[in-house]
Parts: C-alpha cells; sequence; structure tokens
C-alpha cells in the first residue's frame, strides 16, 4: 500500500475519536506549591476575596499570590470550613470553632466548644458548615450544632441513625438522614421533609429548586424529588449512570458542576445539557473531586485528592488542546463556509464550527501548511509541498513547487505567489487554478511579500533586509531589486499592507513606506502596538471584517482599531500572554470566527477568545503583613489593622512587606509596584513578586504604597502604611540639646583653654627668646673663648717652640763645651785651666736651668705639680730628668743637659723607676708621658 494512504488512514483512525472540548483556563495547585497534604475536603472565601481550604493538615490561605497553612490545632484532619464576615469557621475532628485575624494580619482560633462548653459525643468529626441569618450549623455523622452568633449559645440536633450532608436551599436547612429521608429544620427542631425510599437508602449529595420543587441529585441514582424519579435531562442522566457522584454545586447563574469520584467533573447549564466534562486527561489535576466551591468571581474551585484546581469559567478564554499530539502546533487558520481550517506542521484539518464534531484530516495535505487564505471564495493552502485550492473538504494540488508561504491577489484571475525560492504567478483558467510561471531576477526566499501599486512588491528577508522589487507589466521579470537602508533588519520581523500602505514592524518599532521620500518612516500611531521592553514578534495580521490590525507580544495580544467616533484609533490589550498562548514566534496566528470571537493557533491546538467580554472585576490590593527583620531574633510581625501611624525604634528599620490582589488567573497575572516615600519617591519597576524587604532605613518618616494592575488595567485602591523610625537615643531631641550643651561648655572650655594655651604659648615663646639670646650669647662667649683658647695655643706651641729652640741651644752649647774641654784635657798645657774652670761654670749654670724650667712650665704648667703629688720622694734633679724625659729626649740627649755621661743618665733613670716604685714590665718614658 501506497505510504501516504497509509499516513492518511492512519490520521483519520486517530480523529474518529478526537472530540474537541473547548474548556476554560485551570490553575492548579499541587501540595508542594502550598506546603501542606494533598486531600482538600472543603473550600469557601471570605469578602476580602481570600479562599479557605480545609485540608487534611490544617486551614490553607491563598491571598491570591501565596498560600500560608494554619496547622489544625489538635493536629487532626480538617474536614470543613465556612467564611462569614471577619471569621473563618471550620470543624475538625472533635472541635469545631473560627479563626480571626489578630492586629498583625494572622489568623488565631477559637474554640466554641471549649468557649461553649459543648459536650461533644465520642469520634465526631465536623464535614460541613452553614450560614443563616446570623446562625452557623456545624454537622457531624451524628449531629449537626447551632451556634447562635450574638448569644454564642449552642443547640444540638440528635439524629437516630447517621447523617449524610446539610443542604441550605432558599432560606432553609435540609439534612439526610440514613435510612429515615430528607429533614428539614425548623425553629431549631428536625422535621421530617420526605421518606420515600429513594431518598432513605440512596445518599443525596446535591439539592436544588427546579420549577418551585425541591430536587435531590444521588450518588448513584440520579435525580429525585418528593413525588419520585426526576429527569432533567436524559444525556446527563445517562452520563452519571456508572459515575459516582460525591459532591455538586448549583452556581449563581443556575449552571451545575458536579464532581465524581474518579471521573472528574461534569459542567451543565440549569436544564442539564453538559457544556463540557473534565478529567485527569483533559486538564485536571486528579479525577476525585472532594469538594466543590463558586467564589466571589463566579469561577469554580475544586478540592481534589491530589490538588487544588480553579476553573476560570468567567474568562472569555476557552482552550481545545489536542491530548493526543495528532493535530501538532497550528500555524494558520481559516473560517471558510462554515468550517473550521487548522493548518499544521502535520496537514490540514477541519470541522464543522461551531459544533462538538471532532476534527478531521483532509487527504494528501500532510506535512507542513504555511498558510491558509480566502482569495475570491476560494481557500488556498500554502504547503512545504505546493500549494492547494481546498473545496468540499477535499484538496487540489495546483503548484508542485516546493515551499508556498502564501498567496496575494493581482487582478482578476491572477495571483502572486510567494516560496522558498522567490516569486510565482498563478492564473485561473476556466474555473481552475493553475501555475503560470516564475518570475525571474529573484530568488529569494519570500515568507512576507505585498504587492504594492500596480507592479511593486515588497518582500521582508529577516536576515538580509527589505527588498523593494519592480515588475514588469507582465509580471515575469523584476527589473529593479534593492535592499531599502532606511530601516534595519530584524529576527521576527514582517511587513503587510494596512489601509493601502506598507507596514514594517519589528524590536525597533512599526514603520510605514512613503512614496515621496522612497524610505520607511516610523508610524506614531501603530508604533504603539510594539513596546521594546515587552517584545516576542513583529508579527502584525490584519482582520478587514473587523478592521483590526492585531500584534504579539509576551504579555499580551494587542489590536488597533479606528474609533466609531473621531479620526483617533483605539489600541486594546488582551492578557494572553505568550505562555498561554505557546505559539510558534514568527508565525503568530489570529482568525475570526464569530462577531468578537477570534481563534488562536498554539503548540497544541488552539485558544478561543471573545473580545467582546469584558472581564474587569473590581478587586482590592492589600497590604497582607509587615515584619520586622531585626539583626538578633526571628522576624516579628508588625500592627497593619490600625490605620494610624507606627512609631517604630531604632532597631526595628528593616522591614518586610507583603501584598496581593485576591485574584487568579492564567491569562492576565497580576503585576506590583511600589514606593516607599522618604526613602525613594519614584515608583519600582512593575514585577509578580508580591513582596519587598527594605534594610537599614535611617530614622524618619515614611510612606510605603504599593499598586497592582491586572493584565493592562489598574487596580483602583493603592493601600499605604505609614510610619517612622524614631531616632536612636544618642540623636534625640534630649540628646541633641545635651550635645549643644556640651559643645557650648566644652566651647567656652576650650576658649579658655586656648587663652591660657597662647598664653603660655606667649610666655614659651619669650623664654624661648630670652634662651635663644642668652645661647647667642654664650656662643659669642664659646667663639670668644675659643680664640683666646686658639691664642693661648699659639701661646703654648710658641713657648714650646721656644722650650725647643731653649733645649736644643742648651744641648748644643754643652755640646760644644764638653768638646772644648775634652780637647784641652788632652793637652798638658796648665795654663788652661782656667778655661776648664769657666766651662765646667757654663756647663753647670743654673740660669740655664732656671731659663728652661720656666720655658716647661708655661708649655706644662701641671707637670711638675701631678709628678710632686704622685711621688713625693723625688729630688729637684729626679724633677729635671722627669721634664727631660716628658720632652721625650733620649738619654744621649740629657747627659749634655746634666753634665753627665749617658752612662751616669741611665743609672739616673733606674735610681728613678725605684723611687717611682715602678714595675719591671712598665716603660719609664711612657709612664711620664701619660701623666
Amino acid at each position: 500500500m501506497n505510504k501516504q494512504y497509509i499516513y492518511t488512514f492512519l490520521l483519520l483512525f486517530l480523529f474518529v475519536g478526537l472530540h474537541a472540548q473547548e474548556i476554560p483556563l485551570i490553575n492548579k495547585f499541587y501540595p508542594e506549591d502550598y506546603n501542606a497534604e494533598s486531600q482538600n475536603w472543603s473550600i469557601s472565601q471570605a469578602k476580602n476575596g481570600f479562599v479557605y481550604v480545609a485540608n487534611n493538615k490544617g486551614l490553607l490561605e491563598f491571598n491570591g499570590a501565596h498560600w500560608t497553612l494554619y496547622s489544625t490545632p489538635n493536629q487532626t484532619i480538617m474536614r470543613s470550613v465556612k467564611a462569614h464576615d471577619s471569621k473563618i469557621f471550620t470543624g475538625f475532628y472533635m472541635d469545631f470553632g473560627f479563626w480571626e485575624k489578630d492586629e498583625f494580619g494572622v489568623l488565631n482560633y477559637t474554640s466554641i466548644v471549649n468557649e461553649s462548653k459543648v459536650n461533644l459525643l465520642s469520634d465526631e468529626q465536623f464535614w460541613n458548615i452553614i450560614e443563616l441569618d446570623g446562625w452557623i450549623l456545624f454537622q457531624s455523622l451524628q449531629r449537626i450544632y447551632i451556634y447562635n452568633l450574638d448569644t454564642k449559645l449552642v443547640k444540638v440536633v440528635n439524629s437516630e441513625t447517621s447523617i449524610t450532608k446539610m443542604f441550605k436551599v432558599d432560606g432553609s436547612v435540609y439534612f439526610q438522614e440514613v435510612g429515615k429521608g430528607i429533614y428539614k429544620i425548623e425553629k431549631g427542631i428536625a422535621k421530617l421533609f420526605s421518606d420515600r425510599k429513594e431518598l432513605q437508602d440512596n445518599v443525596v449529595v446535591l439539592a436544588f429548586k427546579k420549577n418551585q420543587e425541591l430536587v435531590f441529585l444521588t450518588q448513584n441514582k440520579g435525580f429525585f424529588t418528593n413525588q419520585g424519579k426526576f429527569l432533567l435531562n436524559s444525556n446527563l442522566s445517562n452520563y452519571l449512570l456508572d459515575k459516582s457522584v460525591y459532591n455538586a454545586a448549583q452556581l449563581r447563574n443556575g449552571f451545575f458542576v458536579i464532581g465524581t469520584i474518579s471521573n472528574g467533573i461534569v459542567y451543565c447549564n440549569p436544564s442539564g445539557k453538559i457544556k463540557y466534562t473534565l478529567t485527569q486527561k483533559n486538564g485536571l489535576s486528579n479525577n476525585t473531586v472532594l469538594s466543590t466551591f463558586e467564589d466571589n468571581k463566579g469561577d469554580i474551585w475544586l478540592g481534589l485528592d491530589n490538588g487544588i484546581n480553579k476553573i476560570d469559567i468567567t474568562s472569555s478564554i476557552r482552550i481545545f488542546k489536542d491530548q493526543n499530539g495528532t493535530l501538532g502546533t497550528v500555524y494558520t487558520t481559516a473560517f471558510h463556509n462554515g468550517y473550521l481550517y487548522l493548518g499544521t506542521n502535520q496537514g490540514l484539518f477541519c470541522k464543522e464550527y461551531p459544533s462538538s464534531n471532532s476534527f478531521e484530516f483532509i487527504p494528501n495535505t500532510q506535512g507542513q501548511v504555511w498558510s491558509l487564505e480566502v482569495v475570491d471564495e476560494t481557500l488556498f493552502c500554502g504547503h512545504n509541498n505546493g500549494t492547494f485550492t481546498v473545496n468540499d473538504n477535499k484538496a487540489n494540488l495546483i503548484s508542485n513547487i516546493q515551499g508556498t508561504w502564501g498567496v496575494k491577489k493581482i487582478d482578476e484571475g491572477k495571483l502572486l505567489q510567494g516560496n522558498y525560492d522567490g516569486l510565482y504567478v498563478l492564473k485561473k483558467s476556466a474555473e481552475n487554478w493553475e501555475l503560470s510561471h516564475k518570475i525571474e531576477g529573484f530568488n529569494n526566499s519570500c515568507k512576507y511579500f505585498e504587492l504594492y501599486h500596480s507592479n511593486t512588491v515588497f518582500i521582508n528577508h529577516e536576515y538580509k533586509g527589505v527588498y523593494k522589487l519592480k515588475l514588469d507589466d507582465q509580471f515575469k521579470k523584476a527589473v529593479e531589486v534593492k535592499i531599502d537602508s532606511s530601516i534595519d533588519k530584524g529576527v521576527h520581523s514582517s511587513i503587510i499592507k494596512y489601509q493601502n500602505n506598507i507596514i514594517y514592524a519589528y524590536k525597533g518599532g512599526v514603520y510605514r513606506y512613503f512614496d515621496k521620500a522612497d524610505k520607511f518612516a516610523r508610524d506614531t500611531v501603530l508604533d504603539k502596538l510594539i513596546d521594546k521592553n515587552d517584545f516576542l514578534s513583529g508579527k502584525l495580521i490584519f482582520d478587514a471584517s473587523s478592521n483590526k490590525l492585531f500584534s504579539f507580544s509576551k504579555e499580551n495580544i494587542s489590536y488597533l482599531r479606528p474609533d466609531k467616533f473621531s479620526s483617533n484609533s483605539i489600541i486594546t490589550r488582551k492578557g494572553i500572554t505568550s505562555n498561554l498562548r505557546k505559539g510558534a514566534i514568527g508565525y503568530e496566528n489570529i482568525q475570526k470566527i464569530a462577531d468578537n470571537k477570534y481563534l488562536i493557533g498554539t503548540l497544541n491546538g488552539y485558544i478561543i477568545t471573545d473580545l467582546k467580554v469584558d472581564d474587569k472585576i473590581s478587586y482590592n490590593l492589600s497590604i497582607n503583613s509587615v515584619k520586622n527583620h531585626s539583626v538578633n531574633g526571628e522576624p516579628k510581625y508588625l500592627e497593619i489593622l490600625n490605620e494610624d501611624p507606627k512609631e517604630l525604634s531604632p532597631e526595628n528599620n528593616s522591614l518586610e512587606f507583603t501584598y496581593s490582589v485576591p485574584y487568579l488567573s492564567t491569562d492576565a497575572p497580576v503585576k506590583y509596584q511600589y514606593k516607599l516615600e522618604g526613602y525613594r519617591d519614584d515608583w519600582s519597576n512593575w514585577s509578580y513578586n508580591n513582596k519587598i524587604l527594605f534594610e537599614n532605613l535611617s530614622f524618619g518618616n515614611y510612606i510605603f504604597k504599593v499598586r497592582a494592575k491586572i493584565g493592562d488595567e489598574l487596580v483602583s485602591n493603592v493601600p499605604t502604611y505609614t510610619f517612622t523610625i524614631q531616632r536612636a537615643w544618642y540623636i534625640s531631641n534630649v540628646a541633641i540639646a545635651s550635645y549643644v550643651l556640651f559643645v557650648f561648655l566644652f566651647s567656652l572650655f576650650m576658649d579658655r583653654l586656648y587663652k591660657s594655651y597662647y598664653r603660655n604659648q606667649r610666655e614659651q615663646l619669650l623664654r624661648k627668646q630670652e634662651r635663644e639670646f642668652q645661647l647667642k650669647s654664650l656662643e659669642s662667649e664659646k667663639e670668644l673663648m675659643e680664640i683666646k683658647n686658639n691664642q693661648l695655643k699659639q701661646d703654648v706651641e710658641s713657648k714650646n717652640r721656644e722650650l725647643a729652640v731653649s733645649t736644643m741651644s742648651m744641648i748644643k752649647k754643652n755640646e760644644l763645651l764638653n768638646s772644648l774641654k775634652n780637647e784641652i784635657l788632652k793637652g798638658d798645657d796648665k795654663s788652661l785651666k782656667s778655661v776648664i774652670k769657666i766651662i765646667d761654670k757654663n756647663l753647670n749654670n743654673t740660669d740655664d736651668w732656671q731659663m728652661f724650667e720656666e720655658a716647661f712650665n708655661n708649655a706644662d704648667k701641671d707637670f711638675i705639680n701631678k709628678i710632686k703629688k704622685i711621688h713625693n720622694n723625688l729630688t729637684p734633679n729626679d724633677l729635671r730628668l722627669c721634664a727631660y724625659l716628658r720632652l721625650n729626649l733620649s738619654s744621649k740627649e740629657i747627659a749634655p743637659l746634666l753634665n753627665i755621661s749617658p752612662r751616669s743618665v741611665e743609672v739616673k733613670r733606674y735610681r728613678l723607676r725605684k723611687k717611682m716604685d715602678l714595675p719591671h714590665d712598665v716603660n719609664l718614658t711612657n709612664y711620664i708621658l701619660e701623666i
């Protein structure tokens, strides 16, 4: 068998069972998200929008951004919860009571059982709570306790068997007693309402009014009234036959949500017509639905056996998800002749729309579909394999040129076709379209192209830029090809024709081509469609039927339309994020399928949105907590309920604020912006973060402000928190006054100190000057003394010279006389005796010694006295010898002076040593020189 036919057969087989359910958005929370256990038994909502859930581990609070767990006081499973006014009533094993927020925004529990001294039966658990006209009713399996909010008194309604559930219908309370039937509580007393066999033996999960008659939904047998079997809707009844219903709720709009044990939920209208079913296969976290609840907005919350789900039934968005992956990624869509066509990466599919029929694969179209365009009532399919026309859900290949991006009308019977390798022309022959020829002179890919005027074509190439082609009149050849230099190229850019203008869009903005200037320039109106900070794709799509121009960003789908009452244009943003769209970037697609109803292709199906539906609901932003992060210890909650300005001590200067809008939606997440006046007066950037920490704030006055926006709409209120951080003790007013006084006294002290200091300095200066004068005087005296000393020194030197001259003269004289004497003595002439006498007289002349002694004393004044003091036994001759030795004279030089022989001088030296008692090893001359 041909592979093509096998592929077609398989696709057709798969799509036989592909039921097209368009379902609401579902927000999923798992145990790890809310930090508690898996089972969730009951759900309620307070007036401020906070959602409360009875979980196995305790009471869960959801403020729109964050879950908080308050553990069950006795550590048992919490079974029921009901929010009323400012109190949150809960029931669990062997206790029931209420929670209230303190001044710090934290819930605290009060036990009604203890407060009102209620005597419980053994092992009671409280499965249901109802509020009615100032009374709170707590239901266990054995009793119903009725609590008066004013008197705090408790009444008890007993049962003979077991109570399955109680219901509130039109201001009255009913309950089922197993084996007995349905009872109604009137004035605190239970009265039998119906004892029909079906209502005795079958567990009732819901009671509601239909045509003024009370209808009961049972767990396994369907609907009953007091009169017998009730048929709300045959299809619904048949569907529920093999399902085990655990709980159900009638919504404010009359619709029903029916939760089952193993088959998820059924959502049906007031007549019982099933709108859709939700299971784990098509969106729920779990198939076992333990509780159902309608919130203030009208959305549905489900407490599951594993997690918590919120179904956005009030949202204008519905999703079709291809669970089997057979469709693939939707690249293009078309609505033609009552059929919805999806062009995907796996082929072309269609179905009647609107209908619950399955999508069918159109044979011979397997592979990548790039475009679907209706031209003159003919649907053209641009495909990787070529170009098809689609009639009666059959595809006819009219061009086998690979890679057709799309087609544009030239004139009647002629189309311009863009392909991977350039431009082609299609022509109509009789009633059929066929390929005519390729346009020569251009071979680049033509993903985005637009025909302008008669024979100009603009082509956007993401990697090369915008080409401008001039074609000949026969559309056979490009006579001029140039790249426009007035704009930049860009990835995910696009080009379209809008209001007969060529529009180019990329991350840098939106530009329009101007003929006269022959260049592109920024279009100030269309440019608002592209936000650089939110840019995802420059893809623009024009819907001629509604005159809307669409763009796609990370956070929104935006569209521009002319104002009906002015020449201006209006830009509207729809909060359908890229995370929700999950489309192929650069291949965004949107298709009108009904008035204000549009289809958007995704990676695994499509999204339906109604642009007319106003999702705006008034929500309040609130500051949930303020915590002080002190340096020492755990964070401490600060008061928030009292709006008066708070006085904080200096150490409480690191504050964490948490805030939220009690709103949850996948299509329009909440963003927050804050500022702290007194610290920084500018608003912060928008962020999904719902808390901020300010650390180490200085003393002063502060006002914290926060605001939020849902999608593109600001939340109306701006909550504030006013506080003052006090000065530290060392910078308080008293401390500052003390500092001023201290500074004043210190200044006086310093003034006096400085005056005393400067007086002392002046006195010291005077003394210093006086000392300097004295020093100068001393220096002068010193200089004078030095001069005198020098003079004395010179005198001494002169005396020494005189002494030396005198000594030498004496030595020479005596030597001469001794020589003469010796010569005379050699002769025998007696007549010369007189001469010898004269010579001896001169040799022994004391005048020479006196002159020498005087000169010696002048040169060395203290020597004679010193040596006399040391050696007082010396004779004048000894002193004379010492003087000659002091002059460092040798024995030979001394001998003439003493008129003795050198030998005799040695004898004298020896005797002198003995008188001085000098040791043998001490030199006599050295000793005398050192004295």
